[in-house]
């Protein structure tokens, strides 16, 4: 393969993951809006569709094995293959809290909401911003945005400990709360991960810019 043929094979690489960027933010954002609305057709097909975000993952990853077992690449170049094929990974995991989310709202199911639902959309709202960002600084070798990002997962958690807080006070006024108490604080963890493997991401990014691979923010492996 020529170099202009590898280098075009690298791009479409990236744009598979940012496809499979795509696919996991629209994930996320239905996941929650489907809370929201109670909507448990919407939550069903969030977990059926999950198939088609891990069978994306594997495509990438076999892409990124075959460049590098056929090209033997090298210095920037390795470090892009190697950063996407751990990206990915984090990608197809945020799909899962998204898949987890969904089922939370089946177990939850027609009761009523022991609160509004404020915080939690927040929560998603800051942890979609962090992972199109992340994306964006691996795009653009931006290791100024990717350590930023990293920085905003500390808003994240704060909002993650609010809902806590407030879930178990509700929890020790009423015990018949308990269970849906319980099933939100999940959903709050998971958009806490997504938002901790958004960092995964930023640090990829750093990686690949600067050849250094360095603790810049939360991570989880």
């Amino acid at each position: 393969m020529t170099r202009i043929g590898f280098e075009h094979q690298l791009e479409e690489l990236k744009d598979d993951m940012l496809t499979l960027g795509s696919m996991v933010e629209k994930a996320v954002i239905k996941a929650v809006d489907a809370l929201k609305r109670r909507d448990f057709d919407t939550s069903q097909r969030i977990i059926e569709e999950d198939a088609m975000i891990n069978h994306k993952r594997y495509e990438i990853e076999e892409t990124c094995l075959r460049l590098l077992a056929t090209q033997q690449p090298m210095a920037g170049d390795l470090r892009t293959i190697i950063s996407v094929l751990h990206i990915t990974v984090d990608l197809e995991r945020m799909a899962d809290h998204a898949a987890g989310i969904a089922k939370i709202s089946l177990l939850i199911g027609d009761d009523p909401l022991i609160k509004p639902l404020i915080d939690i959309p927040r929560m998603a709202e800051l942890v979609l911003d962090m992972l199109r960002r992340s994306l964006d600084s691996f795009i653009n070798l931006d290791v100024a945005l990717a350590k930023q990002v990293c920085r905003d997962d500390d808003e994240v958690d704060d909002l993650h400990d609010q809902v806590y807080r407030d879930l178990l006070n509700i929890m020790l006024e009423d015990p018949g709360t308990i269970n849906q108490a319980t099933y939100l604080t999940w959903v709050a963890h998971n958009l806490e991960r997504i938002a901790d493997r958004s960092t995964n991401i930023s640090e990829r990014a750093a990686f690949t810019a600067t050849g250094k691979l360095e603790d810049i923010g939360a991570s989880t492996y």
